[in-house]
Parts: structure tokens; sequence; C-alpha cells
């Protein structure tokens, strides 16, 4: 299974750098291009973050694929 994310078009509709995510989630910008890129999981307490940065839920940015 792969971890396909929808971040980085959330990210980019409202105008954010990765840095500024990162930051807003106590994170480190090249965690989230891991993130954005699909080699990194992450975990559920910063995916429940980064959710509620968006105003939306972990399921809307996140889905596994086979």
């Amino acid at each position: 299974m792969a971890l396909v994310t929808k971040i980085k078009a959330y990210r980019e509709r409202v105008g954010m750098k990765q840095t500024e995510l990162a930051e807003r989630v106590n994170a480190r910008r090249e965690t989230i291009v891991h993130l954005e890129s699909g080699k990194y999981n992450p975990s559920l307490k910063l995916a429940m973050d980064i959710a509620k940065v968006f105003g939306t839920t972990v399921e809307e940015l996140f889905e596994f694929t086979d």
C-alpha cells in the first residue's frame, strides 16, 4: 500500500509555503517535503495537526492506495 496525500494541493490553494506549514505544525520543512512526495508516513498527531490547519479531516488529506 502507498500513502497518497493532498497536502500540496491544499497548501498551494491557500498560498502557504512549506516552511509556514512546518512552523504551524511544529515540524521541519523537510518533513513536509517528504510527506508531499509520499516518502514519509506521518504520525497520527501530525496528520491531525495538518488537517486542522486546513480545516479538513485526516481522511480527506491522506489515502492509502493499492
